[in-house]
C-alpha cells in the first residue's frame, strides 16, 4: 500500500483555510510548516509562554496526506473557492511507499558520543561504552535527542563544568535529556520546567528508563517558578536553558531570579547573529561571554553578580 502526499503552496491568509478544507476533502493528516524551513530564510514565530502564537508563515505550505486512489483533480478542483484572490494553487505530489517505519525510523539514530565519557544511547542499542556515562534516550514528542547542536553545546558544558553536588535548574526541559545528563554526572539535585505536558511526561519516563529515581520535574509556567524558586535556599547554582534566543531574552528576568548569587547560567538556542543581543540582556545581572560554537549556534554562559 502507499499514499499520495499534496503539497500545496500557501500564505498567512488561506493556510488554515486550505487546511480545513482538505481534512473535509478526506485528507488522512494535514500540516502547515514554513516553505522556507532549514534555509537562511527561514521565519521563526514565537508567543508568549503558554500562549498560542496565533501566527502563520508568510510563505507556508501546507501537506495532505491521502490514500492512493484519491483524485486529486477532484481535491483540486474543491480548493478553487479558498482563496479566489490568490490566483490558481500551486501544488506538487509524492509518493509515500509503504515501509517498515518502526525499523526506518530506528536506523536515523544511532549511539552518539557528546565525550569521551558521555554517549547518548537509543534503547534499540547496544552501549558502544559500557563503562560510559550512558543517557538511554529515543526519540519522541519532546525536543532533545542529543544529535542538535545546541542540545550537544549544553551536554559538554555540563560534562565539563558540573562539580558534585550542584543543585540545577534545567528551564525548558523537553525530554530532560540535560537533567538526566547532570544527575549522572553528580548533580546532587535537578529541577526539569517546561510549559508542555507532553515534554514533562517524556522527561519523567526517561529519567525512569535512566533510573534517576532522585530526580523532580515540574509542571508550572514561567510565573509559578519564578514563585517556587524565590526562597534563598532553593536558588539553583546553575540555571541551564536550550530555547531559543526571544523566548531568552523575554525570561531573563525569571532566569534570573533562579540562580544564587555567583551562580551560573547556561543559554543555548542561540544563533551566531543573536548572540550579541542575548548577551546583552543577560549583563544587567551576568558577567556574560560566549562559551562555545557548534554548527552556527552559540553558547553563553555567566556568572551572576
Amino acid at each position: 500500500m502507499s499514499w499520495v502526499t499534496l503539497i500545496i503552496q500557501a500564505d498567512a491568509t488561506n493556510a488554515e483555510l486550505l487546511s480545513d478544507a482538505l481534512m473535509e476533502q478526506g485528507a488522512l493528516s494535514v500540516d502547515i510548516h514554513d516553505a522556507a524551513v532549514d534555509t537562511q530564510d527561514e521565519q521563526m514565530l514565537f508567543g508568549e509562554p503558554g500562549e498560542p502564537c496565533g501566527e502563520i508563515w508568510q510563505n507556508a505550505e501546507v501537506s495532505a496526506l491521502f490514500d492512493q486512489a484519491v483524485n486529486i483533480d477532484e481535491v483540486m478542483h474543491s480548493l478553487t473557492n479558498i482563496a479566489p484572490s490568490s490566483g490558481q494553487l500551486n501544488f506538487r505530489l509524492e509518493r509515500v511507499e509503504e515501509q517498515d517505519w518502526v525499523r526506518l525510523t530506528q536506523s536515523q539514530f544511532d549511539p552518539i558520543q557528546i565525550s569521551q565519557r558521555l554517549w547518548i544511547v537509543p534503547t534499540w542499542h547496544q552501549a558502544p561504552d559500557p563503562e560510559a556515562i550512558n543517557l538511554i534516550l529515543d526519540p519522541g514528542l519532546a525536543f532533545g535527542t542529543g544529535s542538535h547542536p545546541t542540545t550537544q553545546l549544553c551536554l559538554n558544558w555540563l560534562d565539563q563544568n558540573l562539580r558534585p553536588g550542584t543543585k540545577i535548574i534545567d528551564y525548558g526541559c523537553g525530554s530532560g535529556i540535560l537533567a538526566i545528563a547532570a544527575l549522572k554526572l553528580g548533580a546532587s539535585h535537578v529541577t526539569g520546567i517546561d510549559i508542555d505536558h507532553q515534554a514533562i511526561k517524556a522527561s519523567q519516563e526517561n529519567a525512569a528508563r535512566n533510573h534517576c529515581v532522585a530526580s523532580k520535574f515540574y509542571f508550572t509556567t514561567t510565573h509559578q517558578a519564578a514563585a517556587r524558586y524565590l526562597q534563598p535556599q532553593e536558588y539553583a547554582d546553575v540555571v541551564v536553558a536550550n530555547i531559543l534566543a526571544n523566548p531568552l531574552i523575554m525570561l531573563a528576568p525569571v532566569l534570573a531570579q533562579l540562580v544564587r548569587q555567583q551562580g551560573t547560567i547556561v543559554l543555548s538556542g542561540i544563533l551566531h547573529q543573536q548572540a550579541a543581543e542575548v548577551k546583552h540582556v543577560y549583563q544587567q545581572w551576568f558577567d556574560m561571554h560566549s562559551d562555545n560554537e557548534q554548527q552556527g549556534w552559540v553558547l553563553l554562559t555567566g556568572c551572576k553578580r
